[in-house]
Order: structure tokens, then C-alpha cells, then sequence
């Protein structure tokens, strides 16, 4: 009877010292996921900012650079599949791919609409990793006010970090294309929302702000 419960108390000291041991490594990874996509939102302001911090005659090398680091963080494969919601699965394979191109063309177009709000100062005031999932709450500063503007990320099978959603000041950018998108779907099909695109599309190359 001693010699079982010896066995029984030496089985339960096991397990507990190897919960201690395996708990501070999980933490430590949290803590290095974190650090890591802080480190990369935080490249990606600081090398924006230092294009916008000299003349604002930009070259097209430098607005390209800029597109690439503004929209580099998205998921445009998920944001637009959001956006459309339950008419996604109605949908071939060739006309998502064809909706996500016209979708990233025009947001990516759009986001060089106004480049002075990124030089915004940026405070990270929480990031929780959940496995390959991750929520980032920041909050930016620009001419006198302040705004939460907030992530919602998800790790690539390449083990990058994108974002699927983007809440600024509690409203979310898919969220927002897809009240709109499905609208125009439900009254006058995808095709209507397609011609529409394609032709918001057309005026930005044509205004040259892309």
C-alpha cells in the first residue's frame, strides 16, 4: 500500500513539475509572437513615415512602395469573401478570382487617397495571440485626435501575419464593403456590382491617384 502510493505521489510530482516546465515555454512563444507582430506593424509606420517625411512630390517608385506597405498587411482573399458574404459561394472559381483583383485594385487605389492620416502616432495598447490567430487594439493620434483602430490577424501556412479585418473607431473595413456589395447583389446582381467596380476602377487610373 505505501509502495502504490509512492508510485502515486512520485506519478502526481511529475506531472505537476512537467506543467511547470511547459507552461513558462508557452508563455515565452506568446511573448515572441507578440513582440513579432508588433516588430512588424511597427517596420511597416516607421518606413511609411519616412517616405512621407520628405517632399510630398512623390515619385512613382516611392507611391508604389507605399501602396505595397499600406495594403501589404491585408488579406484581400478573406476581406473580400466578408464583403460578399453568402454570394461568395454562388460564385466560380474564375469569377472570385476575377472580384478579388478588382477589389484589392480599387482598395489598394483608395487607400492613397490621403496619406497624411499615416503619419498618425501609433500606440499599441494590446496584442493576444491565439495559436495562429491574433487581435492587435492600437490607438492613433492625428491632429489632435484620437482613434482606436484595431486588427484582426490570422498566420499564412508561410507563417506570415495578414489581416483579415480592420476596425477603425468601431467600424470595420469589410465589414463596411460588404453592407454596400451585398446591397447592389441582392437588388441587381453581381454583375451590376461588378460593372460598378470596374468602373471605379477606371476613374482612379484615370485621376492618376493609384
Amino acid at each position: 500500500m505505501i509502495r502504490r502510493l509512492r508510485h502515486f505521489l512520485i506519478g502526481v510530482c511529475s506531472l505537476f513539475l512537467i506543467g511547470l516546465v511547459a507552461l513558462p515555454e508557452g508563455a515565452q512563444a506568446q511573448q515572441a509572437t507578440q513582440a513579432e507582430i508588433q516588430q512588424m506593424l511597427e517596420e511597416r509606420n516607421q518606413e511609411i513615415k519616412s517616405i512621407l517625411s520628405g517632399s510630398t512630390d512623390y515619385t512613382p517608385e516611392q507611391r508604389q512602395r507605399l501602396k505595397e506597405l499600406i495594403n501589404g498587411v491585408l488579406d484581400f482573399q478573406i476581406m473580400a469573401q466578408t464583403a460578399l458574404g453568402p454570394h461568395w459561394d454562388t460564385l466560380s472559381t474564375d469569377r472570385r478570382a476575377e472580384f478579388v483583383d478588382v477589389f484589392r485594385d480599387v482598395v489598394r487605389a483608395q487607400s492613397m487617397s490621403d496619406l497624411d492620416v499615416y503619419n498618425s502616432k501609433v500606440t499599441y495598447d494590446q496584442i493576444s495571440v491565439q495559436g495562429d490567430s491574433a487581435y492587435v487594439r492600437t490607438t492613433t493620434k492625428y491632429e489632435g485626435t484620437t482613434t482606436p483602430v484595431e486588427y484582426v490577424l490570422q498566420r499564412t501556412d508561410d507563417g506570415e501575419w495578414l489581416a483579415e479585418e480592420i476596425k477603425v473607431d468601431n467600424v470595420g473595413t469589410a465589414e463596411s464593403y460588404a453592407r454596400s456589395f451585398q446591397n447592389v447583389v441582392k437588388q441587381r446582381g453581381f454583375a451590376a456590382l461588378m460593372t460598378s467596380l470596374k468602373k471605379k476602377r477606371e476613374e482612379i487610373a484615370s485621376s492618376g491617384n493609384q
